[in-house]
């Protein structure tokens, strides 16, 4: 098995769209089409202050994600990163696919100077726990949306 780890590219917009449906779905979501396609530009537009978007590929195919994007902070100088989804196909799971997206945006972070990366997950999301608690450390925060 080869794994790459790289940049979303236009021609991706098709597996994009697969992975992230599939992503989606697991959360009990969907999104418009006008989501789909403004998403997908703001990943390759190039501005440092919009998504980026990574993809994994095994033997030359797509089976996994990663959304990341670089923002301000009131308690730090420089920005944060916070990695919004990641998803990996449900048959390369617990290949790495996960955990070397993750480790991807840690460096993609380490190289823009942001200290912190962080993301969120729902409590019944137990597998991808497994491997958030060997790689990241849990926070007492509570979130809340606005009703």
């Amino acid at each position: 098995m080869t794994l790459t780890i790289r940049p979303l590219v236009a021609s991706d917009e098709a597996e994009w769209r697969r992975l992230w449906t599939a992503y989606l779905v697991f959360y009990e979501s969907t999104v418009s089409e006008e989501v789909y396609r403004s998403s997908f530009a703001r990943m390759l537009s190039g501005d440092d202050h919009e998504f980026h978007g990574l993809i994994a590929e095994v033997d030359g195919r797509p089976v996994g994600l990663v959304h990341y994007l670089f923002h301000r902070h009131g308690w730090r100088v420089e920005n944060v990163c916070y990695l919004q989804d990641l998803y990996a196909d449900p048959e390369v799971r617990g290949q790495g696919i996960g955990r070397a997206l993750i480790e991807a945006v840690y460096a993609a972070a380490d190289t823009a100077g942001a200290p912190t990366v962080y993301w969120l997950t729902q409590t019944f999301n137990t597998t991808a726990r497994q491997l958030y608690d060997r790689i990241g450390v849990v926070t007492p925060f509570i979130k809340y949306n606005r009703r």
